[in-house]
């Protein structure tokens, strides 16, 4: 078994660092954030050599601020771009003409967020509190449903925006909760701080299921041949690190010394789970329930057509 990882890791490794042997097509994404375990799926396509065997040289783009991957990628800066699946409707409805093509986790991981030591013990104690967010809309509509399930109204609570600071901000009682904290990073973050975070999970108070991270491209170019190719790559990366998550790991610490902490780990191995077996693979049913969701929220005006925002290259 040694003699089997330290093989893999060999290889991989040697991916990672050797230089292709020809020109390679170009694609770039916008993540979501900056690079997290949440991503991980996205780096062992590369690590495996998924992307060379599709002819792509994949490009990775940390965003300033977390809500501008969409309208960047609708304004050309990038070929693809990481969001939220609560997100769509809304971007669809802002007239940015943007489609779901893949997803890397099929599962919910947002959460609100807050420390058990402190005033709130239950959705009904958020009265009157203040409440950190860092994708405005999305996070607030979320938020709404949950509030509802305990007789709470929006204007019942102060919404702030604190943009990358959830945990700061939690920490420091800027605020007395946050929502878009994920339950795989900043949950064990708070946890390994020696803090006892509570999450309360929207799935759990009012939401339906959901994708939590899709991949977005431009309606003008869903039938871009690179997409498939990339998604297929994806595929087998993903395959990969399910098959060997430490040797993905060590490749990215390589790659990124500076994310080489117990947190960072901790979060590659929780998400695991949650990551999508195939990317390109569209639950139509489950953006139409969630589309409708919006719409009974009062988020959006009336439904469309989930082929109109989502599709399955």
């Amino acid at each position: 078994m040694f003699h089997v990882k330290h093989s893999v890791l060999a290889m991989v490794l040697a991916l990672v660092w050797s230089a292709p042997a020809c020109a390679a097509d170009h694609l770039s994404i916008i993540l979501d954030w900056f690079v997290n375990a949440n991503h991980e799926a996205l780096f062992a396509a590369k690590y495996s050599g998924a992307y060379a065997r599709q002819n792509l040289d994949v490009q990775f783009i940390v965003p300033t601020d977390p809500s501008s991957p969409p309208r960047l990628l609708a304004a050309h800066q990038a070929d693809l771009c990481v969001s939220y699946q609560p997100e769509l409707p809304l971007l669809d409805a802002a007239g940015l003409k943007l489609v779901r093509v893949g997803t890397l986790e099929d599962t919910p991981l947002n959460t609100l967020i807050v420390l058990g030591d402190g005033p709130v013990k239950s959705l009904a104690d958020l009265k009157g509190k203040r409440i950190g967010a860092s994708v405005g809309a999305t996070d607030e509509t979320l938020l709404k449903a949950m509030l509802a399930t305990v007789g709470l109204k929006l204007t019942d609570v102060t919404v702030t925006e604190v943009n990358f600071q959830l945990e700061q901000a939690l920490m420091s009682h800027r605020v007395d909760a946050i929502i878009g904290g994920m339950r795989n990073y900043e949950m064990i973050d708070l946890r390994q701080r020696g803090l006892k975070p509570v999450g309360f999970f929207p799935e759990e108070h009012g939401v339906p299921l959901y994708d939590e991270l899709i991949l977005l491209a431009r309606q003008d170019d869903m039938h871009d041949p690179r997409i498939k190719r990339f998604l297929a790559a994806l595929q087998e990366g993903t395959n990969t690190l399910l098959n060997h998550p430490d040797e993905m790991w060590q490749a990215f610490i390589k790659e990124r010394p500076e994310l080489d902490t117990t947190l960072n780990h901790a979060a590659w191995l929780a998400g695991l789970p949650r990551l999508a077996k195939n990317p390109a693979l569209l639950d139509q049913s489950r953006y139409a329930a969630f589309e409708q969701f919006m719409v009974t929220q009062g988020s959006l005006a009336h439904t469309e057509p989930v082929g109109s925002f989502a599709i399955q290259p």
